[in-house]
């Protein structure tokens, strides 16, 4: 008999075509035509017309589809916290961009918390920029800005964006108490976003302390202890700021 070749067409994507080519002989035995597996990883193959195997997807040409893939944007698994799912049309099982899950945003390819506070954390353009423990009604920059002068350190602090519109203050004496109180835990917090831990040492505050003629009082995150003399100001004490409204 007359030998003639048969080119079957079977893929899961439209744009790549995959053939597999079986010679034409007197049998239907699947075996012989080149259907040799039972299954196929995801069904990613062609089924026998005269039974249940199946010629599968090779590993080269795996290879070709994810490349192409990959090449049209298709590389996002849309998984993960603050992913709701891809959107539009799979490739490869992969997508060109994701819908996020509630207080996320899609900003600059992938799924962000939204600029503002989420817990303990408070969040700009994805970033931690500051922490707070529970009970605490305020945030904690994430790093000292430096040793300073009173003076200097009251316009860095006032200047001190947290996100957008939202600026630092440089922190009463009450607050900075309250962040000696749970130093351990904000460390801890500081450390695990990328943060720097506080200082052991005298920081400056916001507080003018009336007794001593209107002198700042500073305070010492290593015991808690705070202090004024009337000649301080051009001391140079740590300063880290603070969000109170937010």
């Amino acid at each position: 008999m007359t030998k003639f070749k048969i080119l079957l067409i079977g893929t899961s994507l439209s744009f790549i075509p995959l053939t597999v080519n079986a010679q034409c002989v007197a049998t239907q035995d699947c075996a012989t035509l080149g259907y040799t597996e039972t299954t196929c990883n995801g069904g990613k193959g062609v089924k026998c017309p005269f039974g249940n195997k199946w010629a599968c997807l090779g590993a080269n040409e795996e290879e070709v589809r994810e490349k192409l893939c990959q090449e049209l944007g298709f590389t996002l698994t849309c998984t993960g916290t603050g992913y709701a799912g891809g959107v539009g049309t799979s490739c490869n099982g992969k997508y060109a961009s994701c819908s996020c899950a509630s207080g996320y945003e899609w900003k600059n390819g992938n799924c962000q918390p939204t600029d503002g506070a989420h817990g303990d954390l408070y969040y700009c353009d994805g970033k931690v920029v500051g922490v707070k423990t529970s009970g605490m009604n305020f945030y904690v920059a994430m790093e000292d800005l430096g040793s300073m002068n009173w003076s200097k350190a009251d316009r860095l602090c006032g200047n001190y964006r947290f996100c957008n519109k939202r600026k630092g203050v440089l922190p009463p004496q009450n607050t900075l108490i309250t962040i000696y109180r749970n130093k351990s835990s904000l460390n801890s917090l500081l450390s695990a976003n990328g943060g720097t831990k506080l200082t052991e040492g005298w920081y400056w505050s916001s507080t003018a302390d009336n007794f001593s003629g209107g002198v700042a009082v500073m305070v010492n995150l290593s015991n808690g202890y705070s202090f004024n003399w009337s000649d301080s100001y051009g001391d140079n004490l740590y300063v880290r700021p603070v969000l109170t409204s937010y």
